[in-house]
């Protein structure tokens, strides 16, 4: 499904050409999400319902629905639903979470993020 067919979601930030990024991993996650989508990993109403409860339970603890943490919430919703599918684990997950913030962390601003051996926790 490429993102011109792809139903925009009630609070996806977006303008008239389609969903907007503030930030390059959020365009990331939202490719990666119609990458695995594409090969099957889920269906589209599998993906509108994991994000929608994300959502949910998002506001039910006091975000302020904004539009600014959208993506945050896509993402959570986007591992929660790899892990239940199977196709990485939550703790596996959670090891390249770390890894990205320690590359992040000694990575000077402006210059590409690289994962290293290093970035894993052993």
């Amino acid at each position: 499904m490429s993102s011109e067919r792809m139903p925009l979601s009630p609070g996806m930030p977006r303008d008239a050409d389609g969903p907007v990024f503030n930030a390059p991993w959020e365009a990331q996650a939202f490719a990666m999400t119609l990458a695995l989508h594409e090969r099957g990993l889920f269906t589209w109403p599998e993906w509108a319902e994991a994000l929608a409860v994300q959502i949910a339970q998002a506001q039910a603890a006091g975000d302020p629905d904004t539009g600014q943490t959208y993506y945050l919430h896509w993402l959570a919703a986007l591992e929660k639903l790899v892990a239940g599918k199977g196709a990485s684990s939550e703790g596996e997950l959670a090891r390249y979470r770390h890894a990205w913030a320690h590359a992040a962390d000694r990575t000077p601003h402006g210059q590409p993020i690289e994962l290293r051996a290093e970035d894993f926790p052993r």
